[in-house]
């Protein structure tokens, strides 16, 4: 054994010493002697020797890093470092500590220390209690911080898992490819939000000569922006960088469809109310919150091989006490204009009047109990004053029920797919942002899909459309009609408005 490790280090020595001396002889006698079988042992080990002395180095670089108080995510930020480490063994679970240990090795919550438990826990609890905090001060600041707060988010969550696969040293060769990331985000958000706000404040867009021109063009402006970073992209190809570049076209095309496409729908759910933004969300909160505690105290059963310290305790416990969240938390919210209006000016607040025609489904209705389940409860409750036949709610609160299984259910699978990823790359959070949680990512994983499917089911079974609207008389009279139509149009409406007995 000491030979054979002795042979190894002679021949990685001469070799070196080789291309010291000529690269290029260096470089076809090592082709050479790697397709001889008389040598094909001793140079196969030879450079699993210098795979794993540069593992080595690159692991010892980012310990040091650590060390000196640098993210372990932005010591780690390199796709390809990651992988060259992880050469030299096969995938396996992340451990509390960010490093790859047997599934036998993991430790789940209720069996960790006590000190190091608690600890844990109350540097989570804490953070926790800051974040929603912070939330409620938002929400009472009014509908225009709240999109601001989504837009901060999606920007965060964008940068920490476009990091993941940055290569820094071959971004110092192209300059332009960190440029491109933040250029097609900036026309994405042009294009997706210039939709929304052209659809809701068309009475204001279409009436102001500088804006106008912006809204009735939007989708050509956009298409481009779009083409010509494609454009600028082909122009900036550099030979024997043609794969990396092309993989940072891709890997940029789908954090902003899996990030940017989704969060923009939780941005038209803030316009159709702030409880289409809120309730999803704490959804998702106090699922998050109840699967730890359930597991912290009674898990025991391994959930998924992904997310090794999710157990089914903490998932069957966080379904039971959102759904039961739920029921009681939208039928509070149901009771303010504030946060079932929709959105029609940026200077909405709490502090205003806020009023609209409530939907439906945020007015109390008397729903008859069938007659089995009416005698059911009075025979479990026998109290007279309660005749158990007719039941008052909000219809929301049905809603809530499907919002909350959802929230349950399968938006945890957002946080697996993130795991998932996670693992691919070898890293145990996507940043250290939040202290006992991880990155921001980390705590938006689940809230993406929540938030598509909260605007998908609105749309599917809640809203109300087909009505005719200021704004859409607007486009069509300013899209369709010439100067005289107009003037003749408005001469018509003053007429009406007058013979009505209404002062103009």
């Amino acid at each position: 054994m000491a030979k054979s490790k002795k042979k190894s280090s002679s021949t990685g020595s001469n070799s070196s010493s080789s291309a010291n001396n000529n690269n290029n002889s260096s470089s076809n006698q090592a082709n050479t002697d790697w397709d001889s079988e008389s040598s094909n042992s001793a140079v196969a080990s030879a450079a699993l020797s210098a795979v794993k002395e540069s593992a080595a180095a690159t692991l010892n670089r980012r310990r040091g890093s650590h060390a000196n108080g640098v993210s372990s995510h932005n010591a780690s930020s390199s796709a390809s470092d990651v992988l060259v480490a992880s050469i030299d063994r096969p995938e396996a679970p992340v451990g509390s500590h960010g490093k790859s240990s047997s599934k036998g090795d993991v430790t789940l919550l209720v069996d960790e220390t006590k000190n190091k438990k608690w600890a844990n826990a109350a540097v989570r609890t804490m953070w926790t209690f800051v974040m929603i905090g912070g939330l409620l001060g938002i929400l009472l600041a009014g509908h225009a911080w709240v999109v601001i707060l989504v837009v901060v988010l999606q920007t965060a969550v964008y940068k920490e898992v476009i990091l993941i696969g940055v290569s820094p040293a071959r971004e110092k060769q192209l300059p332009w490819n960190r440029f491109a990331h933040w250029y097609f985000l900036f026309t994405t958000n042009y294009f997706l939000y210039g939709e929304t706000l052209i659809e809701r404040f068309k009475p204001y867009v279409f009436v102001d000569a500088f804006l106008m021109p912006f809204a009735t063009h939007h989708r050509f402006i956009s298409f481009c922006l779009y083409t010509s970073g494609v454009v600028l992209f082909v122009l900036n190809l550099r030979r024997g960088q043609y794969k990396f570049q092309f993989s940072q076209f891709g890997w940029t095309h789908m954090v902003l469809l899996i990030v940017v496409c989704q969060s923009h729908f939780i941005i038209n759910n803030i316009f159709e109310g702030l409880i289409w933004f809120l309730l999803p969300a704490c959804l998702v909160i106090c699922n998050d919150i109840a699967a730890y505690v359930f597991g912290f105290f009674f898990g025991r059963t391994p959930l998924i091989a992904l997310s090794p310290k999710k157990t089914w305790e903490g998932f069957l416990g966080a379904l039971f006490t959102t759904v039961i969240f739920g029921w009681f938390f939208s039928a509070f919210l149901s009771q303010f204009p504030y946060m079932y209006c929709p959105m029609r000016d940026f200077r909405t607040s709490s502090m205003s009047d806020t009023q609209c025609t409530p939907n439906s489904v945020f007015l109390p209705t008397s729903y008859r109990l069938p007659p089995m389940l009416g005698a059911f409860l009075r025979f479990i409750v026998p109290v007279s004053i309660i005749p158990f036949r007719t039941v008052t709610i909000y219809p929301m609160q049905l809603h809530s029920l499907t919002l909350s299984l959802f929230a349950s259910i399968v938006a945890p699978f957002g946080g697996f797919f993130a795991s998932g990823f996670k693992r691919a790359f070898n890293i145990k959070d996507f940043g250290d942002s939040i202290p006992g949680h991880g990155g921001i990512t980390d705590r938006m994983d689940c809230q993406f899909m929540m938030g598509l499917f909260s605007y998908m089911y609105f749309r599917s079974f809640v809203g109300v459309y087909g009505a005719t609207s200021v704004g859409g008389l607007v486009e069509m009279a300013v899209q369709g009609l010439g100067e005289k139509d107009l003037i003749e149009l408005v001469g018509r409406l003053r007429e009406y408005l007058e013979g009505q007995g209404i002062d103009v």
